[in-house]
């Protein structure tokens, strides 16, 4: 059975990818511009990829 949603082996772990999303907020000033906002949807999913892949390997 294969899983809902597949993984691409991020090999950046959740916590740095959250580390850079932090850090894009603070750059933005809370505000993204377009470029930014691009930036920010590329590492949310990144971000999620890597926790599903820490909780498949916790399992």
């Amino acid at each position: 059975m294969s899983p809902d949603f597949p993984l691409s082996g991020s090999v950046r772990s959740a916590a740095e990818v959250n580390e850079q999303i932090r850090a894009l907020w603070l750059r933005a000033g809370g505000t993204l511009s377009v470029q930014e906002r691009a930036e920010y949807e590329l590492l949310v999913v990144e971000w999620a990829e890597a926790i599903r892949g820490e909780v498949v390997e916790a399992a």
